[in-house]
């Protein structure tokens, strides 16, 4: 999510050992333009970058597709993808422990726009504080691990 943030263009490819549906498909849903298994053999790992780089999406050859099981988590991927591109980038530097003076000055804007991204983030992930935020953020990351 903070990649497809920061390269908003860019065809972004994960390359993982965890290869389960669940995980491609939430990285999928959170912005990754394929997902190519460790696993895979020259050809098929070719084949998915040739495929990337064509505009289509990328998957390991046993993936079926599907829905997400848990509704809580498929309502907080929802609520991240409502983020613009600098939205994600703030909350990315929430989740790093940032305070807004130093987000400012890493993004070259005031502090006051700061402000304003947390407020919307606040607003678009439906809690009451930075901490909250950076919880339901912890949520994703924990359920890609999962």
């Amino acid at each position: 999510m903070a990649l497809r943030a920061e390269f908003a263009s860019l065809p972004l490819v994960i390359v993982s050992a965890t290869d389960d549906p669940v995980t491609v498909r939430r990285a999928l849903e959170l912005g990754a333009s394929g997902f190519i298994s460790k696993s895979a053999g020259i050809d098929e790992i070719r084949a998915g970058i040739q495929s990337v780089l064509e505009g289509d999406i990328a998957t390991p050859s046993s993936y079926q597709g599907g829905q997400e099981t848990d509704p809580d988590v498929a309502d907080l991927i929802n609520r991240l993808r409502t983020l613009t591109p600098q939205q994600s980038r703030v909350l990315g530097m929430l989740g790093e422990g940032l305070l807004n003076k130093q987000i400012a000055y890493e993004l070259g804007v005031s502090e006051a726009t700061i402000k304003a991204h947390v407020s919307a983030i606040l607003l678009k992930l439906k809690v009451d504080s930075r901490t909250q935020a950076v919880i339901q953020l912890g949520k994703i990351n924990m359920a890609m691990v999962a």
